[in-house]
């Protein structure tokens, strides 16, 4: 089994193998004409009737939003106490 370099796809691409798949022409077709994954093909397809956008961002749950936004938040915590830890060295030097 040959490992298949990965492939980048745009927006548009993305979005004609879509309408294709919803008028009518069968998934297996698609998959096998375009050289796609089966994967690649129904994940396009469950993003374009969620949100209508093929970004990863657009496609987070709430959770993962939520997640994202704590992670950010405890590094900057964790950077603010550093400075303050190296301020009280200097300050305790004096």
């Amino acid at each position: 089994m040959t490992k298949r370099k990965r492939r980048t796809f745009t927006p548009e691409f993305k979005q004609q193998m879509v309408q294709l798949y919803k008028s009518g022409k069968p998934r297996k077709d698609i998959i096998r004409e375009y050289e796609l994954t089966p994967s690649a093909l129904d994940k396009w397809i469950v993003q374009s009737e969620t949100s209508g956008s093929f970004k990863e961002k657009d496609n987070l749950t709430p959770e993962q939003i939520e997640l994202n936004k704590l992670r950010k938040e405890n590094k900057q915590l964790l950077m603010e106490n550093d400075i303050l830890k190296q301020a009280a060295l200097i300050i305790g030097r004096k």
